[in-house]
């Protein structure tokens, strides 16, 4: 069972609905903890900013149970955009310390004039695969749709697993054993998306 994280903040029905789409029916949302856990994989999304995460996760008392499930257990875990920076260990954002499953902090765009681009990073925008994971292939085409301000800078660069470009090269997917994140939200990315959720489906 694939249980999406309801604490408060994301597109939860937009992740839901996406699985239903490609065929994954045991998947369900929910912020009670008795039934993340009984989950085989979660999916921790997010829209909005580091520190009212954070302040969700701790109110709703979700912190034991997740790590539980993603330290102990090592379900297969999915951050997405928010859900994907709290995985880190701080955020420029805010003050509150992150879940700190990833060795990487989050960090605030910041554009040289000259670049004349404007923060969000908001739209679709290509992928650089680079390494081998299960959860996309090495394709040069694949590309997703992003909405963010702040950016995942990895520590140990062995978890970066995929970079974007935004005036700067920047991580936009990180893993860490059986824990995965995702800057761009595949749940609007169409078919690239589609394709996301059905591997991590498959874990």
């Amino acid at each position: 069972m694939i249980v999406i994280v309801d604490y408060g903040l994301g597109n939860l029905a937009s992740v839901l609905n996406m699985f239903k789409k490609i065929g994954v029916k045991d998947v369900l949302i929910s912020g009670d903890i008795d039934v993340i856990a009984k989950a085989s994989k979660l999916i921790l999304p997010g829209v909005g900013a580091f520190d009212a995460g954070m302040t969700y996760l701790e109110e709703s008392q979700l912190i034991t149970i997740l790590n539980q499930k993603a330290i102990i257990e090592k379900v297969p875990v999915l951050g997405i955009c928010l859900g994907m920076q709290l995985l880190t260990k701080r955020s420029d954002e805010g003050t509150k310390i992150g879940l700190g499953w990833i060795d990487a902090e989050t960090i605030k765009f910041n554009m040289e004039p000259e670049l004349k681009l404007k923060v969000p990073h908001m739209g679709w925008n290509y992928i650089k695969v680079l390494k081998k994971n299960p959860l996309i292939d090495m394709e040069s085409n694949n590309r997703f749709y992003f909405v963010h301000s702040f950016y995942v800078k990895c520590f140990d660069e062995s978890q970066s697993i995929a970079t974007s470009n935004f005036g700067i090269d920047f991580t936009c997917m990180v893993n860490k054993g059986n824990i995965y994140g995702a800057q761009f939200h595949p749940e609007k990315s169409l078919k690239f998306g589609m394709k996301v959720l059905e591997n991590f489906a498959k874990l």
